[in-house]
């Protein structure tokens, strides 16, 4: 039985970053996925108070044995090669729904998800993002019609304080991917 390989993108939510790293030991463990990481430019070479740029980097190559992709050029080769069976943008901010909806392809995630796309494989995107019953609803719905694409269910994580927030339920990574393998969107998709 071939093992599934999980190209897992991370982008700039950098306060989800630890959940992160549980989320990939637990696809390792559980699901025994092989994982590419993929970093966005900011998560690769940003210290944050949550993590330094580096230690995460080691982090996140110990749990994969995988150098993280972090460059266009790494990225591009993705797709043509083959080896991605389904790639995982976790956490997808904002700024990446934007960039995907309207087809830029200028960081390491958005080439790897392009990439992916061209071979009709499946994408999951696992939102957080401050601006989602904002600005990137637009986007959201042009991904949630696109072929191939299909969310970590999600809803508002802080109506109260933050509104337009909203983020996927991270636990519901691995089912997603499941369905995704199978050409379904998990539901239901709005919690």
């Amino acid at each position: 039985m071939k093992t599934t390989t999980i190209g897992f993108a991370i982008t700039g939510s950098f306060c989800t970053l630890s959940t992160i790293i549980d989320v990939i030991k637990n696809l390792i463990k559980e699901e025994k996925y092989k994982i590419i990481p993929i970093f966005s430019f900011n998560v690769a070479s940003q210290d944050t108070r949550f993590f330094k740029a580096e230690d995460f980097k080691n982090e996140i190559k110990k749990i994969t044995d995988y150098e993280p992709v972090n460059s266009l050029q790494a990225a591009e080769p993705l797709g043509p090669s083959g080896v991605i069976d389904v790639m995982v943008v976790a956490p997808c901010t904002g700024n990446t729904l934007a960039k995907l909806a309207n087809g830029i392809t200028d960081t390491p995630v958005t080439m790897a998800v392009k990439s992916q796309l061209r071979n009709n494989n499946p994408v999951v995107l696992a939102i957080s993002t401050n601006d989602g019953l904002g600005l990137n609803l637009k986007n959201i719905g042009i991904l949630l019609a696109s072929k191939n694409i299909y969310f970590v269910p999600f809803g508002q994580d802080n109506p109260e304080g933050k509104p337009n927030s909203l983020a996927s339920d991270y636990s519901l990574i691995g089912k997603t991917i499941k369905e995704a393998k199978n050409g379904h969107q998990l539901q239901p998709i709005i919690q």
